[in-house]
């Protein structure tokens, strides 16, 4: 786990070892902090949690991007906050939650499980996080995962784009949905359409402007490739489990 460092103003970042997982942490100039999807092992939450204490930096909320059990972890050392998400996320995890736990004691055990996926939902078309840092705006979607949210900060052109807009990964689609390409398609086109300088993807490394319209640009060729059954070039496509969701993807859009 990298130690927590400034990407851009009051927006700092630390990342795992374990799928280059990126927890975000917006700072408030009275010293509370917005906690967005951290992850992933427990010691990574450990050093996240000493990271706030050396700077000063307490929790008074969190978010969730997406209901899959690598973005809904939590610790105590973290506070009894609010930990918010879109009301279709919370109720997915609520549904799954037995799922997820699951899955967490497979890849990252020894977590609070007690904690794992409470979250608080977002009121009906709210389009804000409650708290009183800086403003931080939820873009919704079903691309990747039902009730899949960004955040986006206006004040530092940042996106915290959740499980999309990576550079080490390919669109991964949610194939339970009846149009899953078109899902994505729509959850992009919202995120492209924003002022993006800075870019956090769940997974992957930190971008700027002209790295996140590039990755925008991939990521439709890919979805293109895919509805033409095409053959993909992707250089993403690096590693064995990436392959494999590949060809699932594939052959859900063929059916």
């Amino acid at each position: 786990m990298t130690r927590l460092r400034e990407i851009a103003s009051g927006v700092l970042v630390s990342t795992s070892e374990l799928y280059v997982t990126n927890s975000v942490v917006i700072a408030a100039s009275d010293g509370g902090c917005l906690v967005i999807d951290p992850a992933v092992t427990v010691d990574d939450l450990a050093v996240l949690v000493a990271d706030l204490a050396e700077l000063g930096l307490r929790p008074v909320a969190g978010f969730a991007t997406h209901p899959h059990w690598d973005h809904v972890l939590w610790s105590g050392d973290l506070g009894d906050v609010p930990r918010y998400a879109s009301a279709e996320a919370v109720a997915v995890a609520g549904r799954k939650r037995a799922r997820l736990i699951e899955q967490l004691q497979v890849e990252a055990p020894g977590h609070d499980l007690g904690l794992v996926g409470r979250l608080t939902p977002l009121a009906p078309a709210q389009d804000v996080v409650s708290w009183h840092g800086p403003e931080a705006l939820v873009v919704t979607h079903a691309g990747h995962a039902p009730g899949h949210s960004a955040l986006f900060l206006p004040d530092t052109g940042t996106l915290i784009a959740g499980d999309m807009c990576s550079d080490i990964e390919i669109p991964l689609l949610d194939t339970d949905q009846p149009d899953p390409v078109g899902d994505y398609r729509t959850g992009l086109g919202r995120l492209a359409a924003l002022p993006v300088r800075t870019v956090v993807p769940g997974h992957g490394h930190i971008g700027n402007a002209a790295d996140f319209r590039r990755i925008v640009a991939a990521d439709s060729t890919y979805l293109d490739d895919l509805e033409r059954g095409a053959e993909t070039t992707d250089p993403r496509l690096s590693t064995e489990w990436l392959r494999a969701e590949h060809i699932l993807q594939a052959n859900r859009v063929r059916s």
